[in-house]
């Protein structure tokens, strides 16, 4: 009994001892691993139905969907990240500035609006004689830590593009094995937990898809929306206002924190039609997300949207860049996979109880 313990507990140690090598091993390229499964479970249907009208052909298929990753990902990313990066220093500027900031007299036309034209001027108003510009002096320190923790948070703009990169090979080499690297993760689960195991993959790969879909598909749309408010009114700086739009959104934190001074600069300078044409994009930019993101995200899995904003936030604070995609991915599928295994206990108690 002593020999065998002994043989159990080298056993453990070993097995652990090899899996903490390899993952130290695979350090580097976990990121790109974690991104390439995301992005090929989301975008899985979406290579079969390629295949198809590609002759069957896989190779043709997974060809189609690298350059199509490359379009769709990893070209808005770059633009974006390379942007801001290249541009952090005038960003910084922007928020240091924010003091200097000052709430214009509401419009003429704005008490115009029937019904709540009247209700809306009176609020302006008392809003610009609170004292904007001393709220403003008091959220210039908080507003410059914020914007250095973003652009500290999104890193080196080469080492995220070279990530980019390898996370479009490694996403060919799945698409182009995707049905063995699947048997073999339902294998591994099976063999943990043998039919529950697999229940729980197959949740896991739902879940993934649900916050791909939801929370990237929903900031490429608000951030296309949001574009056009700026390129309509000749915004200066649209191009660096677009990138940081684009990664608010990815964040959860919405376009309005860089519509909504858009809207109220353009009515400073007197610009009271293309403010209004952009506040009427703004709204619907902001508002896109109440309808796309729950439509999308369900198409995966039922998650709560709280769940999606806290794994965002949450994992862009602790991880980085990946922790957006991360943190979103690991709660869902941590809630999915508790969700069933509750319910799991629920209908076995059920049964009992008859």
């Amino acid at each position: 009994m002593r020999n065998d313990l002994t043989r159990l507990i080298l056993s453990v140690l070993f097995i652990g001892a090899l899996i903490g090598v390899s993952v130290w091993i695979l350090r580097p390229f976990l990121p790109a691993i974690v991104w390439a499964t995301t992005l090929v479970i989301a975008t899985w249907p979406i290579l079969r139905r390629t295949e198809d009208r590609l002759w069957g052909s896989r190779a043709l298929a997974t060809l189609a969907m690298t350059l199509a990753l490359l379009l769709v990902f990893v070209l808005p990313f770059s633009l974006a990240i390379g942007t801001i990066a290249a541009n952090a220093g005038q960003v910084l500027d922007w928020a240091e500035s924010a003091s200097s900031a000052t709430l214009p007299a509401p419009p003429d036309w704005l008490s115009g609006i029937p019904l709540v034209g009247d209700s809306l001027s009176r609020a302006w108003d008392s809003v610009t004689q609170a004292g904007s510009r001393e709220l403003l002096q008091k959220l210039r320190p908080y507003a410059g830590m914020l914007t250095e923790w973003f652009i500290g948070a999104v890193g080196g703009f080469g080492a995220v593009v070279l990530q980019f990169l390898l996370t479009i090979a490694i996403s060919a080499i799945f698409y182009l094995n995707g049905e063995k690297a699947a048997a073999a993760v339902i294998a591994f689960a099976v063999r943990l937990a043998d039919e529950r195991g697999r229940q729980s993959a197959i949740l896991a790969a739902q879940a993934i898809r649900g916050v791909a879909l939801g929370v990237v598909v929903t900031a490429f749309i608000q951030s296309a929306i949001g574009a056009l408010a700026l390129l309509l009114a000749s915004v200066p700086y649209a191009a660096i206002l677009i990138a940081i739009m684009f990664m608010l959104c990815i964040a959860q934190l919405g376009p309005g924190l860089v519509l909504v001074p858009v809207v109220i600069w353009l009515f400073s300078q007197g610009e009271a039609a293309m403010g209004t044409v952009a506040l009427v994009i703004s709204l619907a930019a902001i508002g896109s997300d109440n309808i796309l993101r729950p439509v999308l995200i369900r198409r995966g899995v039922d998650l709560p949207i709280l769940l999606i904003l806290v794994g965002v936030v949450g994992g862009l604070v602790a991880f980085g860049l990946i922790g957006i995609f991360l943190g979103p991915t690991v709660l869902a599928v941590a809630y999915t996979l508790l969700g069933a295994w509750v319910a799991e206990g629920r209908t076995s108690a059920g049964r009992r109880l008859d």
